[in-house]
C-alpha cells in the first residue's frame, strides 16, 4: 500500500529532483525525445512520483518526463505527487507504478530484483512477497540481469545496448559476451544479425569454427 505524503500534487524545481533510482531503468533517448515534443506541445499530463531524502527529491516514477524537461529551457518545474517510502519500498514502488510488461520492462524487473536481494539483503522469497510475485518468477528475473556480463550490462544501462540485443547476449556464456559486443560494433550488427551470430555460435563445434563466425560474422 503506498502511503501518500499529500494527496494533491505540488510544483517542484526540476532541479531539486534526483536520479538516483534511475540506475534501474533504461535509458532510451528517443522515447525521451518523443516525451519531449509531447511536453512541448501538451505540456505535463500527469505528475511525476518522487519521495523526500534529507534536501531534495528522488524521482520514483517519470524519467522520460524528467529527462525530457531539461532539455526544455522554459520547463522549470514538474507537477509531483510526494510518497513515503524507504530503499525496499521506493524500489518496490518503481515496480508498482510501471508494471506495463514488454521485454523492456523485464530488464528493468531484473535490476530492480537485484538490487532488492545484493543491495538490500532480502531473500528471493522476501522480494517475491513484497512485489506480490512467485519465487520462481524472481528467480528467472535475477537470472537474466546476472547472466549478462558488466561490459554488456553498462552498455545496456546507458543506452549503447538495446534490451532485445541484450536478450540475445544472455544466451552467451558471460566470458564469451564481451568478444561477440566488440563483433556488433565493430560490424554494426542489426539484432537479427546478432541473433544469427549468436545462433551458430552456439552451434559451433570447437573454437575453431567459433572464431570464424566471429572472424566473419555475415
Amino acid at each position: 500500500m503506498l502511503r501518500w505524503v499529500q494527496e494533491s500534487p505540488l510544483p517542484l524545481p526540476v532541479d531539486q529532483i534526483g536520479e538516483h533510482y534511475g540506475r534501474y531503468r533504461l535509458h532510451l533517448p528517443e522515447a525521451e525525445r518523443a516525451m519531449a515534443r509531447s511536453l512541448e506541445r501538451y505540456g505535463q499530463l500527469s505528475p511525476v512520483v518522487v519521495c523526500p531524502r534529507e534536501d531534495r527529491y528522488e524521482l520514483i516514477d517519470g524519467f522520460k518526463r524528467l529527462g525530457a524537461a531539461r532539455t526544455l529551457a522554459r520547463l522549470s518545474h514538474l507537477s509531483a505527487r510526494l510518497l513515503e517510502a524507504d530503499e525496499r519500498t521506493a524500489k518496490a514502488a518503481i515496480y508498482g507504478l510501471n508494471r506495463a510488461g514488454g521485454r523492456t520492462r523485464e530488464l528493468e524487473e531484473a535490476w530492480i530484483i537485484q538490487a532488492l536481494v545484493r543491495e538490500d539483503g532480502l531473500s528471493q522469497v522476501e522480494v517475491a512477497e513484497l512485489l506480490g510475485r512467485h519465487k520462481s518468477w524472481v528467480c528467472r528475473r535475477l537470472a537474466l540481469i546476472e547472466r549478462l556480463g558488466g561490459e554488456a550490462r553498462e552498455d545496456l544501462r546507458v543506452g549503447l545496448l538495446s534490451p532485445t540485443a541484450a536478450r540475445q547476449m544472455v544466451r552467451l556464456p558471460e566470458g564469451n559476451q564481451g568478444e561477440v559486443l566488440a563483433v556488433m560494433r565493430r560490424e554494426a550488427l542489426s539484432v537479427a544479425e546478432l541473433t544469427g551470430v549468436v545462433d551458430l555460435w552456439l552451434a559451433c563445434s570447437g573454437g575453431e569454427q567459433q572464431a570464424y563466425v566471429l572472424a566473419r560474422p555475415r
